[in-house]
């Protein structure tokens, strides 16, 4: 039976296919105030900028292609069981081939009511306009988890991490919770591997493993080291 791998990815996996990390160090995304263009009183002040701020975005990462780093991830699946909980919103590790993804803060790539959120579409293009209704006739917006609002997947995400075997954290720096208390739902004793260049708050955990690295070699190498492992 093949051990199970259950990776937290964040946005510093996205940020080496050169998409922009959610918040720079300035406190803005894209030249935004976060709280402008991903949250609920953003978008009732001004629908028509976050619909153009995440048109942007759609369009930035249709033509970014997967690096090293989700390709690792993907691979592993050749020899355990691996689920991936993003907390990215673009579809670089469907596209490197990963077969087990769960979006906690949503889909680029789709649209949904703004009154009925159960109606849900995937999207061709990269536009979603103020006056694009759902089949209800109520505006459409992105379909992601803003600030302030629930996280529907996150308790299917802990089930994951709860029986994980070995435990991934990669390119995400555990500051935006809930999404950050992942970790702390794996088994006691299960192997936490840490993936990123600077070394986010963990330390109370046995079987550690920090690895200071970007992802795109980050995952590779740890890769290697559980293939070792498992012979």
């Amino acid at each position: 039976m093949k051990k199970k791998i259950v990776a937290l990815t964040g946005a510093g996996i996205s940020a080496e296919s050169g998409l922009a990390t959610f918040r720079g160090s300035d406190g803005l995304w894209e030249g935004h105030r976060v709280e402008d263009v991903a949250s609920p009183e953003g978008w009732a002040r001004n629908p028509a900028l976050v619909l153009d701020f995440y048109n942007q975005r759609r369009a930035a990462a249709r033509v970014a292609q997967p690096n090293a780093g989700h390709r690792a991830l993907a691979a592993l699946e050749q020899d355990f069981e691996v689920v991936i909980i993003t907390q990215n919103v673009d579809d670089l590790h469907e596209r490197a081939g990963s077969g087990r993804v769960m979006h906690l803060h949503g889909k680029l790539f789709e649209a949904r009511s703004t009154r009925h959120e159960e109606l849900v579409y995937p999207m061709t293009g990269d536009t979603i306009y103020l006056g694009d209704l759902c089949e209800k006739g109520a505006q459409l917006r992105p379909n992601i988890v803003w600030f302030g609002e629930q996280v529907p997947l996150m308790e299917l995400a802990m089930d994951e991490a709860a029986t994980a075997d070995i435990f991934l954290v990669v390119g995400t720096s555990l500051q935006v919770y809930p999404a950050a208390g992942l970790v702390h739902y794996a088994p006691t004793g299960c192997p936490v591997y840490v993936i990123d260049p600077n070394q986010p708050p963990l330390t109370a955990r046995r079987n550690l493993h920090f690895v200071t690295e970007p992802a795109s070699v980050g995952v590779p190498l740890v890769a290697a080291e559980l293939r070792r492992q498992a012979g």
